[in-house]
C-alpha cells in the first residue's frame, strides 16, 4: 500500500507537513511576509497546446478538446528551487488550464490539487474536467504538477524494472530474514532517490508547494486564491491558508486529511478506514437481492475468504500480468485501490472471483493503477514523489522494534490491512533529508470562509479528519459539509446535493449552514 501516508491519493490519480524555519513564518515574520519573490511575480506564462503527458506524469495521449472544441493549454512557471533564496536557482512548474466557458462573469482561476502527494495535476485535470463543467462557466480550471512531481523537477528513484520488483516484495515480513529483505529494499529505494534527485529532495515540502501556489496566483493575475483540494490537496490547502490567510478567496477541501495526526496515527486511521470500506463492500455484496454474492455467503464469509486468499498468496503467488505474479502485497494494493470508489466494487468482485480460481490479472491491474504503472510497464513518478514529499514533511522515523510493538493494535483495527499499514511506517527509514514537523500547522486566523467536505465512508481519509481540520483552521474559518456516502471524496461521487452546495459556494460565495448533510 505504498507509504504510510501514500494512500491519500485521489481515487484514480494514484490514486498524505510541516513548519520549516526556512519555509514558513516561524522566523518571526507573519506568513504573508515570506521571502521576496523578486521579479518572478512579473513573469508572463506562454500558453500552448498541451503535449501528451510525459512518462513521469503517467503517459498516454494528449488531452482531447473540451466540449465545444476548446483546447487544453499548458505552460511552465519559474519558481525558486529554495524559497529561502528566492533569487537563486529556479525550477519549472508545469501548469494546465481550460479557460472559462461562460456564461457569467469570470471570477478567476480555480486551482486544483487532486492528492497523493505525488499525483500529476496536469494529467489528472482533463480526466475529471466534466465533473467541473459548471464551475468552468466562471472559472479558468487550472492544475499543476507540484514540485517533485511529473514535469516539475520530478523526483526519480529507481528503474521501471526495479519498481516491478519493489511492488512484488513481501511487505508484511513474518520473520527476521523477511524483515531484513524488506528493510534492504526500502534502503535501496531511498538511496536511489538521493542518487538521482539529490538537488530537489530538500525542497519538496508542502510549505514549498504552498508558496509555489501563491506565486502561481499572482502570475495568473488573481488578487485572491480560489482553490479546490482533494485528499492530500486538503493538507496543501490548509498549509496555504496558514501561510497566506488574507490571500484566501474561496477554498474547498474535500476528502480531508486530519492535520493533527502523526504518520503512525494516520496509518492506524487508514487501517480503520479501509477496514470499514471492506465491511461496507462485503455487506453490499451479500445484501444484493438481485443476484447471489459470488464471493461469500455472508459479510464475514467474504472477509474470511479474502484473508485466506492473502495468506495463500503470502506462501505461493499466482499468475498475474505475465511475467509478473500476484503476490500478497500486489493483491492487497489492488483491493485497496478498488475500495477508493464504489464504482470499482464490481471489478473487485470479479477480481476476487478470478483470484480464487488462480487468475490474478484483475487484482494486479488494480494494483498497477494504485502504483502508477501503465500497460506498457512504465511507472509515473507517483511513488517516488509520494515518498519524497511525505518523508520531507514528517519528522518521525520508526524502526522495526517499534512496528512490532504496534502490530497487535493495527491488527485489532484491521485484520486485512493492519499489517501492511503498520510495516509501511518504515518507509522513511534511512531517508536522506530530515523531516520538518510532527504534523502540519493549518491555523488560519483572518482567512475567508473555507468549505470542508467529509465523507462518512471514506477509506483513505476517514470522516473524523474533517472535523479535526475545521477545528485546526480556527474559530470562524471553516464550514463543514457531511456526505453520507462511500469511496474517497464527495464531489466526484457525482452526488447532486454535494455538487450543488459546493457550486453555490464557489460560484456565488454562499457557504452552507454549519452541519449541512448530503446523502
Amino acid at each position: 500500500m505504498q507509504s504510510p501516508r501514500g494512500l491519500r491519493a485521489a481515487a484514480l490519480t494514484a490514486t498524505v507537513v510541516l513548519l520549516s524555519a526556512l519555509a514558513t513564518g516561524c522566523d518571526g515574520a507573519t506568513p504573508e511576509e515570506g521571502p521576496d519573490e523578486g521579479d518572478l511575480t512579473a513573469q508572463k506564462l506562454q500558453w500552448t497546446d498541451c503535449p501528451a503527458p510525459s512518462g513521469s506524469e503517467g503517459g498516454g495521449a494528449a488531452p482531447s478538446p473540451l466540449p465545444g472544441g476548446a483546447k487544453w493549454q499548458c505552460a511552465t512557471m519559474k519558481a525558486p528551487l529554495d524559497w529561502s533564496k528566492p533569487k537563486g536557482d529556479t525550477i519549472d512548474i508545469a501548469l494546465i488550464r481550460a479557460q472559462a466557458s461562460g456564461p457569467g462573469k469570470r471570477i478567476g482561476s480555480l486551482i486544483f490539487n487532486f492528492g497523493g502527494p505525488g499525483g500529476s495535476g496536469v494529467s489528472a485535470l482533463p480526466s475529471f474536467a466534466q465533473d467541473y463543467a459548471k464551475l468552468r462557466t466562471r472559472y479558468d480550471l487550472v492544475s499543476f504538477d507540484p514540485r517533485g512531481v511529473g514535469r516539475s523537477a520530478g523526483v526519480r528513484c529507481e528503474s521501471d524494472a526495479r519498481l516491478d520488483q519493489y511492488f512484488q516484495q513481501d511487505a508484511t515480513p513474518d520473520d527476521q530474514a523477511e524483515q531484513n529483505t524488506y528493510l534492504k529494499n526500502i534502503e535501496q529505494f531511498n538511496a536511489g532517490c538521493e542518487k538521482n534527485s539529490a538537488k530537489i529532495l530538500p525542497h519538496v515540502r508542502t510549505t514549498d508547494a504552498a508558496r509555489d501556489m501563491d506565486l502561481m496566483r499572482q502570475v495568473l493575475g488573481d488578487p485572491r486564491m480560489y482553490y479546490f483540494g482533494i485528499s492530500y490537496g486538503t493538507e496543501l490547502g490548509g498549509v496555504y491558508a496558514h501561510l497566506f490567510p488574507r490571500h484566501v478567496g474561496r477554498a474547498v477541501l474535500d476528502a480531508v486529511v486530519d492535520p493533527t495526526q502523526t504518520p503512525e496515527q494516520t496509518s492506524l486511521g487508514q487501517a480503520r478506514g479501509f477496514q470499514l470500506a471492506m465491511d461496507n463492500f462485503a455487506r453490499a455484496c451479500v445484501s444484493d437481492t438481485t443476484t447471489k454474492c459470488p464471493i461469500g455467503n455472508s459479510a464475514q464469509d467474504v472477509q474470511n475468504r479474502v484473508a485466506a486468499l492473502l495468506k495463500k498468496l503470502d506462501a505461493k503467488p499466482i499468475p498475474g500480468m505475465f511475467p509478473r505474479q500476484l503476490t500478497e502485497s500486489a493483491a492487497t494494493n489492488g483491493i485497496a485501490q478498488a475500495l477508493y470508489s464504489k464504482e470499482l466494487w464490481s471489478p473487485l468482485t470479479e477480481g476476487l472471483q478470478q483470484a480464487y480460481a488462480g487468475d490474478g490479472r484483475i487484482l494486479m491491474l488494480l494494483s498497477d493503477a494504485l502504483n502508477g504503472r501503465n500497460e506498457n510497464g512504465e511507472y509515473s513518478n507517483l511513488t517516488a514523489a509520494n515518498v519524497a514529499i511525505n518523508c520531507s514533511d514528517d519528522k518521525q522515523r520508526y524502526d522495526t522494534a517499534y512496528v512490532e510493538r504496534k502490530l497487535p493494535e493495527f491488527r485489532a483495527v484491521s485484520p486485512l490491512f493492519g499489517d501492511f499499514l503498520a510495516w509501511s511506517m518504515l518507509t522513511c527509514t534511512h531517508w536522506p533529508v530530515p523531516g520538518a514537523a510532527d504534523h502540519p500547522d493549518v491555523s488560519a486566523p483572518g482567512s475567508a470562509p473555507i468549505l470542508v467536505v467529509g465523507n462518512t465512508g471514506d477509506p483513505a481519509t476517514p470522516y473524523e479528519g474533517a472535523k479535526k481540520m475545521v477545528d485546526a483552521l480556527g474559530k470562524g474559518v471553516a464550514v463543514e459539509l457531511t456526505y453520507k456516502g462511500q469511496g474517497h471524496g464527495a464531489y466526484d461521487s457525482k452526488n447532486k446535493c454535494v455538487q450543488n452546495v459546493v457550486n453555490a459556494y464557489l460560484l456565488d460565495g454562499k457557504a452552507p449552514a454549519a452541519g449541512t448533510v448530503c446523502s
